[in-house]
């Protein structure tokens, strides 16, 4: 039977004890941005107009922040949101590089690596979560990676402004456009360290996510409490004897 952990009720909505709500401002939030990532790649990939479709993917992107400074400012954050908006910031990283791939202005490598690496953390986190049942916090170096990435889509669904490339891979390289001497969309340089810090989360995701399964293994007493459902004391002074 799981232990029920006690927990202040105004503690209750904030990034450490998220609620259960469901209808909550942050949450309309989020699944609005989801619900712009697909209209911006029906525009983008059916070429309707470049520019339109530009804007909505930048409006998804730029309100990342939005759903959960809301959420932490009307303590409201919940395990929805908290379990919502990693996806949302997928979905927006997927559209763009689909988006990009499909009209031939992005090669299919960085695509493939942002796809696998996500498959490679969604069966680690399956892994981590036999043992570990609390989900692990979103990280810092994530958050970098998706702006960076979605700075570099959006330079280049733009395609504005123009560079020329370094050149330190002679001057063609289908593979690498920016590294050869080709002029590019400013774009691509923010998607390559978007990729590097990509792969660093990855690798940091794996270390958390050993350590607390490692964890969970020894103290198994611990993955008891029922998070979910805590035990609200209503105030300072109103919990008794137990």
């Amino acid at each position: 039977m799981g232990l029920r952990k006690k927990i202040k009720r105004e503690l209750i909505g904030t990034p450490d004890y998220p609620s259960n709500q469901i209808f909550t401002i942050s949450n309309f939030i989020t699944v609005l941005r989801l619900i712009l990532t697909f209209v911006f790649l029906y525009l983008f990939v059916m070429d309707v107009n470049r520019y339109v479709a530009l804007v909505i993917y930048a409006v998804a992107a730029s309100t990342d922040w939005l759903d959960g400074a809301i959420a932490r400012k009307t303590r409201t954050v919940s395990w929805l949101g908290k379990m919502m908006d990693p996806v949302v910031d997928r979905a927006l990283l997927f559209t763009g590089v689909i988006g990009l791939v499909a009209r031939g202005e992005l090669p299919i490598w960085v695509c493939i690596v942002i796809i696998l690496r996500d498959v490679y953390l969604a069966c680690g986190n399956a892994v981590v979560r036999r043992y570990h049942k609390r989900p692990i916090d979103v990280v810092y170096t994530g958050k970098a990676a998706t702006a960076l990435l979605m700075t570099g889509f959006s330079f280049m669904l733009l395609g504005l402004p123009k560079i020329g490339g370094i050149g330190v891979l002679g001057t063609f390289s289908e593979a690498f456009p920016g590294l050869d001497a080709r002029e590019v969309p400013l774009g691509i340089f923010f998607v390559y360290v978007g990729v590097i810090f990509s792969l660093l989360t990855a690798v940091i995701y794996t270390v958390k996510g050993y350590r607390a399964s490692k964890h969970a293994i020894e103290h198994p007493e611990e993955e008891d409490v029922d998070f979910l459902n805590p035990e609200i004391e209503e105030a300072d002074g109103a919990s008794g004897a137990s």
